[in-house]
């Protein structure tokens, strides 16, 4: 079944509210979905506040009208090395697209900038989050278990050769 059209509107100016909801976000469904404690969102915070202060690469925001429903950010990990970050949909939001738009804009992005990786860090209980890095590309490249957040999870850490 394809999925359902909607109004989605993805845009990368960040407007007042929208550093919070992102925060917001990862807090309370990363802790409904995954048991991650309230360690996460200062995980979350501060290097998005410092993103936003002077890092450099770009913060993508999708909205359903005026609700934010998803986000995805490629920041500058070293020269030619980008790092996927941010990327959350919501539930109602899954299964409409959206997460691939979202990859692919980041994506585009850093085709257009020229780097030549990407990378990012998921968990393995990330299921369908790790289908979709797979179709685009990203292969794993390191895995680790250690006690974080709450309690102990296997981390992913997934790489993609960026071509033009």
């Amino acid at each position: 079944m394809p999925p359902i059209a909607r109004n989605f509107r993805i845009r990368s100016e960040l407007a007042p509210g929208d550093l919070g909801m992102i925060v917001h976000l990862h807090g309370i469904l990363y802790a409904r979905e995954h048991g991650l404690d309230t360690t996460f969102e200062p995980y979350v915070a501060k290097p998005l506040a410092d993103f936003v202060l002077g890092g450099s690469g770009r913060l993508w925001i999708a909205q359903e009208g005026d609700r934010l429903v998803g986000s995805i950010a490629l920041v500058d990990a070293e020269p030619g090395i980008g790092q996927l970050r941010w990327f959350l949909v919501v539930p109602e939001a899954r299964g409409t697209g959206l997460g691939g738009r979202l990859l692919e804009e980041a994506l585009a992005y850093a085709r257009q900038r020229g780097l030549t990786r990407m990378y990012l860090w998921s968990f393995v209980t990330l299921t369908d989050a790790l289908r979709l890095y797979e179709r685009a590309g990203f292969r794993t490249s390191e895995t680790r278990t250690s006690r974080i957040w709450g309690a102990e999870r296997t981390e992913v850490r997934m790489d993609l050769e960026v071509s033009a």
